[in-house]
């Protein structure tokens, strides 16, 4: 909740003849101002799709011109407009993370911008780092999909764009899943001055997955945040794509320090399900 204060003042006091104006009394109004809640039907939907509902919220979502727009935060990283929460279908899930359901089309050339332009955009040492996530994707063999890459400020005719939100706190990223074919169009990362190009370059090949279709690799503990909280498989799908090298995936729902930002085995193995 916040505080915001107030103060009155008085207008207008004379004295000999000259207007001068003076703090008169000085009142503190305490408003509070409450957060907007969540609606019953869409926790309900959530829940329902067997996404863990404990800690969603309504977001002002920052994009990359600055203005903002209200999002839903789910899962830690990933924005849901109203409209795609409500989508969601049911389907049946098995026991292990790796895609959604909702998938890009097959042999889209994805054409994806590094913001540069004011206070969101990407320092050199980001744009190293998604220019080498790019490069990644693009060198998977047997994968329909690929990236086209440019840097500039024209996003609105791009499929995504990457961008730094100055104003989140703490480390990281954040993105979305596929709709109608297309991946979600937007990618922020932030609090990552202090990491090497590598672990940016990681963020933003995880940021990217989600973007695609992948969940969380450890999306059934949590494991790589210390945690053991289930994100739910749910009707945007948990779909096992198999794989013994979890460990190494570039989609754990937390990173550390030393990420070398590379697909681990399975991430590879995955993308040519998918793809």
């Amino acid at each position: 909740m916040k505080k915001v204060q107030f103060m009155a003042l008085t207008s207008l006091c004379f004295i000999l003849g000259l207007q001068s104006c003076q703090k008169d009394e000085e009142t503190i109004v305490g408003e509070e101002v409450a957060a907007k809640e969540v609606s019953a039907e869409l926790l309900a939907k959530l829940a329902d799709a067997q996404i863990n509902t404990k800690d969603v919220k309504v977001v002002d979502f920052m994009l990359p011109d600055g203005t903002t727009k209200e999002m839903i935060e789910v899962e830690g990283d990933v924005f849901m407009s109203e409209n795609e929460i409500l989508s969601l279908e049911s389907v049946s899930a098995s026991d292990r993370n790796y895609r959604t359901n909702n998938l890009v089309s097959q042999g889209k050339t994805i054409t994806i911008i590094g913001y540069t332009g004011g206070s969101n955009a990407l320092s050199t040492k980001e744009q190293t780092a998604l220019q080498w996530a790019v490069n990644n994707y693009n060198a998977l063999s047997g994968v329909s999909i690929s990236f086209q890459l440019t840097f500039g400020t024209d996003y609105d005719s791009k499929d995504m764009v990457v961008y730094h939100n100055p104003s989140q706190s703490g480390a990281g990223g954040s993105a979305g899943f596929p709709s109608n074919g297309n991946p979600h169009k937007f990618v922020q990362i932030y609090g990552l001055d202090n990491y090497d190009t590598n672990v940016v370059e990681h963020v933003i090949t995880h940021e990217i997955g989600h973007s695609i279709g992948f969940r969380h690799t450890d999306w059934f503990d949590r494991a790589s945040c210390g945690q053991n909280q289930n994100e739910g498989a749910g009707s945007i799908g948990a779909i096992d794509l198999g794989g013994n090298d979890p460990a190494n995936s570039v989609m754990l729902a937390c990173f550390s320090s030393g990420e070398d930002g590379e697909f681990g085995a399975d991430d590879i193995s995955a993308l040519n399900i998918m793809y």
